[in-house]
């Protein structure tokens, strides 16, 4: 071989030394589909020869053809599992989609978790199945983990309700050399929930009246959501009248009217009350009676300064030590006792304090005038009339 000739191949051997140097396995170059048929696509990667893909490594699930995925002059993202041997090496689309994929995830946790970034960048996640302690989701084609405790803001009892929805949720840790992917919902719910806090305890003051939807009971009370931020309406909030359990006067989901009893944006508390969107129903009682009255009632409790008597079942008016008896008594048990049927005289009516005054001696002085002067009408004017 002429000196020529040796140094025309050497120089060649070099040029294509030089054209695929930059080519390492376990990395994603760009290529060119140069020929496709049924069950694999020729891709040219700049490398000394074109390599075969088979179709189980162009797409997830496998397709019926690799005609169905690429096609001839397609510039395609792919990974190089190997070079060399006789096929020149070993390529797969799918391990390059997923490296992709992993690169978006590591970009989108890293604008979240920069503090001066502006909005939160989230991923659709498809669940696919339950498993212990979570539920398993597709992104992109990888497989990610939702922990249950990250599912929701609060606990969920069935997590099959979830299965086959897509929901937005951010990537939370992620290794791509494990495959492993956590994401989570809950985060972003409550991260939402935030910025819908700052925004509804901007606009809220004590005293408003708004539309809410009772979203949780417990025993204590109902949280009513109240654009987006859930209040707090205690048990003795709920009615005018008494409450045994809340779930006896609400149900989730229903419809109510509030009263903004407190408001408190660094704990991100709001007190709520139903009762006082409506009117006190003894109001509606007190307005039967007027003071003078003369009324009958059963004594229901013995105080220190007096006994309470029934007026109506659950509408009580108070006698006082002073209205019990002509004479001078201690003890309210000295004039009545609990189950007495007294007569007694309507003192005062306090519609701002709903109060009752009632008093058992002007109602004997009193009632037996008013009956005599009742009884003694009649014969007058008879009198008259035969005059």
């Amino acid at each position: 071989m002429s000196e020529d000739l040796k140094n025309e191949e050497m120089g060649n051997w070099l040029d294509e030394s030089e054209s695929f140097k930059d080519i390492h396995e376990h990395e994603v170059v760009e290529g060119t589909v140069v020929l496709v048929n049924r069950d694999e696509a020729y891709v040219d990667i700049g490398y000394k020869q074109e390599i075969a893909i088979p179709k189980r490594e162009l797409a997830v699930p496998e397709p019926d053809s690799a005609e169905d995925v690429v096609k001839q002059g397609d510039v395609i993202k792919v990974y190089i599992q190997s070079l060399g041997g006789e096929n020149g090496g070993v390529l797969s689309k799918v391990k390059a989609d997923a490296e992709v994929v992993w690169d978006e995830l590591r970009a989108i946790k890293a604008h979240n978790d920069d503090p001066e970034a502006e909005g939160l960048q989230t991923v659709d996640a498809r669940i696919n199945n339950v498993v212990k302690g979570g539920l398993t989701a597709m992104v992109n084609g990888l497989r990610g983990f939702i922990p249950a405790s990250q599912m929701d803001l609060h606990f969920v009892k069935d997590l099959n309700t979830y299965v086959g929805q897509t929901v937005q949720a951010l990537p939370i840790e992620i290794e791509s050399h494990k495959r492993r992917l956590v994401l989570s919902r809950r985060q972003l719910l409550e991260r939402e929930r935030e910025a819908k806090q700052q925004e509804v305890f901007g606009t809220l003051h004590e005293g408003d009246i708004l539309k809410g939807t009772v979203k949780r009971i417990v025993d204590y009370g109902a949280f009513i959501d109240v654009g987006g931020v859930d209040g707090l309406a205690h048990i003795s909030d709920l009615s005018w009248e008494r409450v045994n359990h809340p779930s006896d006067v609400l149900k989730v989901g229903e419809e109510v009217d509030v009263f903004v009893k407190n408001v408190d944006p660094e704990a991100h508390r709001i007190s709520l009350s139903i009762k006082q969107t409506q009117r006190d129903p003894w109001l509606d009682r007190a307005e039967a009676y007027h003071e003078s009255d003369f009324i009958e009632g059963k004594i229901v409790k013995l105080a220190k300064f007096g006994a309470f008597m029934e007026i109506e079942p659950g509408f009580d008016g108070l006698i006082p030590m002073g209205e019990l008896s002509d004479r001078r008594i201690e003890n309210a048990d000295e004039a009545v006792a609990v189950g007495d049927i007294v007569k007694v005289k309507i003192l005062r009516i306090d519609m701002k304090r709903k109060r009752i005054s009632l008093s058992i001696n002007r109602a004997r002085r009193e009632g037996n005038r008013a009956n005599v002067k009742r009884y003694q009408q009649p014969a007058e004017v008879e009198e008259a009339t035969e005059e």
